[in-house]
């Protein structure tokens, strides 16, 4: 119980520490003091109520040991007047009694360590016994043959056996090298089917298949080094810009790092830092925008040379001029690696070979952009609803008086 009073302060302080802005910005500060107060105050009680308990364990032992002293003293003297017992035998007596009254104590002592031990022991054997969902099989794939990516009729849900399926009977056939548009509303399973591509979590039924293998197959490894993906949610390290970079490929040189900055538009920021490519970034990259920060990951998919390269929806903080630019780069510089690209802006989309249409789960179209806008009524109301609203809020105003047109 106190290990678990301990959790939620830990998890009060966490949550608190990583939102602080959110606070801050909804003046919530006396809220959170509050809630981390009680948390707190219950783990004094539990504190309090155990240190309790053993704070009379050593008096009670104590007035046992002396209660046996003052009883074999008193029943001694009798024998000894008695002449049954002399004084040399009660001495040894005394010895004796101690010994084992001292190793009682001791015992006692051990029964408390005991009680906090198995505790933390079963949290330890919690971790130590969790099991991957996920593992290699017998005799592992170690070569991803090339970017084609087949769904075979295929259904998943976070919870297995639940009922509740995020995908359902997915049937979709991309080609190496093919660029893949994916569009649709929030919770319609834009992340979950990209996800399955590279492994990171197993179908409910059918199959999902990376050049003409099942990803089951694969060596988890193997197919992830094939596998790039750029989330939306970025995340950067603490050290310099070729640090960060070089998670992509270890023993990248200097110029391959340039390169990839170059295919992902962040050159244009980084030349404008006085270090450089050897400028420091901070803890979680909060020395860099939003818009550079993906970039930067996008930069570092890229020197991986994958098969497949996954943006799940890794441009929203970029501006619809670099956006393009990024996506033109993609066209000349890696046109046999497969690009799946998650979006919400259908610029971002409409030029890619073909565009999955995404609605609760199920696949609503798969087709070109003209395609799409004649045919399939989900996407051309997407479209409608961004071009009418006066499109993308950093475009130009002649290119939103284009689109009307």
């Amino acid at each position: 119980m106190v290990f678990q009073k301990y959790d939620d302060l830990n998890a009060s302080v966490q949550e608190n520490v990583s939102a602080i802005r959110v606070v801050k910005a909804f003046v919530r500060e006396e809220h959170e003091n509050d809630k981390f107060r009680r948390a707190a105050e219950k783990l004094y009680a539990l504190f309090v109520k155990a240190e309790g308990r053993l704070a009379f364990n050593n008096p009670v032992m104590m007035l046992v040991i002396y209660g046996c002293i003052i009883a074999l003293s008193w029943f001694g003297a009798h024998f000894i007047v008695a002449g049954d017992l002399t004084t040399g035998n009660l001495t040894s007596l005394f010895s004796y009694v101690m010994s084992v009254l001292m190793s009682l104590m001791m015992l006692s002592m051990i029964f408390v360590m005991i009680t906090m031990s198995a505790a933390s022991g079963r949290r330890i054997a919690e971790v130590l016994e969790e099991r991957a969902d996920l593992s290699n099989p017998p005799q592992p794939e170690e070569t991803v043959a090339d970017g084609r990516i087949d769904f075979n009729h295929v259904s998943f849900s976070y919870k297995h056996g639940s009922g509740e399926e995020t995908l359902h009977d997915i049937d979709l056939h991309i080609r190496s090298g093919e660029t893949v548009g994916i569009i649709g509303g929030t919770g319609c399973g834009k992340s979950s089917l990209v996800n399955l591509v590279s492994r990171l979590y197993d179908v409910d039924s059918g199959s999902v298949c990376v050049g003409g293998k099942d990803v089951r197959d694969y060596d988890m490894e193997a197919l992830r080094n094939q596998v790039a993906v750029v989330l939306q949610k970025n995340v950067l390290f603490s050290g310099t810009i070729l640090d960060n970079l070089r998670w992509g490929k270890e023993d990248a040189t200097e110029e391959e790092c340039m390169q990839a900055c170059r295919q992902a538009c962040a050159d244009e920021f980084i030349e404008r830092f006085p270090d450089g490519y050897h400028t420091w970034i901070e803890q979680g990259g909060s020395n860099v925008s939003g818009g550079q920060k993906q970039r930067l990951c996008i930069a570092r998919a890229l020197l991986k040379k994958p098969k497949v390269l996954i943006l799940d929806d890794s441009t929203s903080a970029v501006d619809t001029a670099t956006d393009a630019r990024i996506r033109e780069a993609f066209a000349k510089c890696i046109p046999g690696t497969t690009k799946l690209i998650i979006a919400q802006r259908i610029s971002s989309v409409q030029d890619a070979d073909r565009i999955l249409v995404l609605d609760n789960g199920a696949v609503s179209g798969f087709d070109t952009h003209e395609n799409l806008l004649r045919d399939n009524p989900i996407y051309r109301e997407i479209y409608e609803a961004q071009t009418r609203g006066g499109g993308d809020f950093d475009q130009p105003a002649d290119e939103e008086k284009g689109g009307d047109r």
